[in-house]
C-alpha cells in the first residue's frame, strides 16, 4: 500500500511528492522536523511537540506555516488515512525554494516546505529492548552550539548511530569537555538510589518533550531529580540508567562503553518510569 504524505497543502501518493532541488532544506540544511509518535491511532504528547515546532522556528527566524489546530488536523488526517495504529508522525519545515542557491536568507515572502509522513510501527510500545536494556558507547560531541534548536542537520548522529552499530551496541552517548550531553536522538540520565540524574537545559541538548513529561512524573512518583552533566564513570557506577525520546518513550541502558550498569539488566525505577509514561500518555493522547 502506497503512503500518503502531506506535501504544501496537498495530501498525495508518496511518488508524487516532489521537493525543488532549490529547496533550502536540501542545499542548507535549514529546516526544523518533530517526530510525534502514535500509540493506539492517537497523538502522544502533541501539544508539547507544537511548542517545540515553534520554538525552532522561531530561533531560526522562520515562520509558522500552521496554527497549533491546523497542525493537530494535518496530524489525525494522515493518521487515518495511513491507518496508523502504532508509529510515528515526521514533520519538516524548510525556509523553502528562493529559486536558486544562496547562503543568504531568502525574502520573508518565499514561502516555507512543509512535509508530513507516517511511519507505521506495529510494537512500537512493546519494545523487547525495555525488557532486556540498551548497550552505549562513548564518542566525542562534535555537533554545532545550538542543539537545542530541532534542525535537520543530523548527519553527526547518524556517523554516531553507525559508530554504535559497528561496534556491536544500540547506540551512542556524546561527551564533551568530561560529561555526557545526550544520545544521539535522546536524553540520557542515571539512577543512583531514587534519584534520577539528567544534565540541564542548555544550548548543549535538545529541550525533549519526553524529558520533560518523564521528569514530571518522576516528580509525582516522589523520585528526587537532579540536573546536571554527569561522567561515562558515573554512569558505569550508577544502579541504573536509561534514554528517553518520542519514538523509544523510556528505556533502560545497561551497558556504557563495554561495563554493566548496576545488575547490568534493567532496574525497577525505569521500568516504573516507562509504565508511569505509556499510561499517562495513553490518557492525555488526541
Amino acid at each position: 500500500m502506497t503512503r500518503t504524505v502531506y506535501l504544501n497543502g496537498d495530501y498525495l501518493p508518496e511518488h508524487e511528492a516532489k521537493v525543488s532541488v532549490f529547496d533550502r532544506g536540501f542545499l542548507m540544511a535549514d529546516g526544523v522536523y518533530e517526530v510525534t509518535s502514535v500509540l493506539d491511532g492517537k497523538l502522544i504528547d502533541f501539544a508539547g511537540h507544537c511548542v517545540r515546532l515553534a520554538r525552532s522556528l522561531g530561533e531560526l527566524e522562520m515562520k509558522n506555516p500552521h496554527t497549533d489546530a491546523e497542525w493537530l488536523a494535518i496530524h489525525r488526517e494522515l493518521v487515518a488515512r495511513n491507518g496508523v495504529t502504532e508509529g510515528m508522525v515526521y514533520l519538516q519545515v524548510t525556509r523553502g525554494n528562493p529559486g536558486d542557491r544562496d547562503f543568504a536568507y531568502p525574502t520573508p515572502e518565499t514561502e516555507p516546505t512543509v512535509v508530513l509522513f507516517t511511519q507505521s510501527k506495529p510494537g512500537l510500545a512493546d519494545n523487547p529492548l525495555a525488557k532486556t536494556g540498551m548497550k552505549v558507547i562513548s564518542i566525542p560531541d562534535l555537533r554545532w552550539a545550538r542543539r537545542d534548536i530541532k534542525t535537520v542537520q543530523l548527519l553527526y548522529p547518524s556517523m554516531g548511530k553507525m559508530a554504535a552499530k559497528k561496534a556491536g551496541v544500540d547506540d551512542s552517548w556524546f561527551v564533551e569537555d568530561g560529561v555526557v550531553t545526550e544520545g544521539t536522538s535522546n536524553n540520557a540520565y542515571i539512577v543512583k538510589g531514587n534519584r534520577i540524574i539528567t544534565r540541564q537545559l542548555s544550548h548543549d541538548i535538545l529541550h525533549g518533550i519526553t524529558r520533560a513529561a518523564v521528569l514530571r512524573f518522576a516528580t509525582e512518583a516522589q523520585m528526587e531529580v537532579e540536573e546536571r552533566p554527569f561522567t561515562i564513570a558515573e554512569a558505569q557506577a550508577a544502579d541504573e540508567a536509561f534514554i528517553s525520546s518520542a519514538s523509544a518513550f523510556v528505556m533502560p541502558v545497561v551497558e556504557v562503553d563495554g561495563k554493566s550498569v548496576g545488575t547490568g539488566k534493567p532496574g525497577h525505577i525505569v521500568a516504573r518510569l516507562r509504565e508511569i509514561y505509556l499510561d499517562e500518555m495513553r490518557r492525555a493522547a488526541v
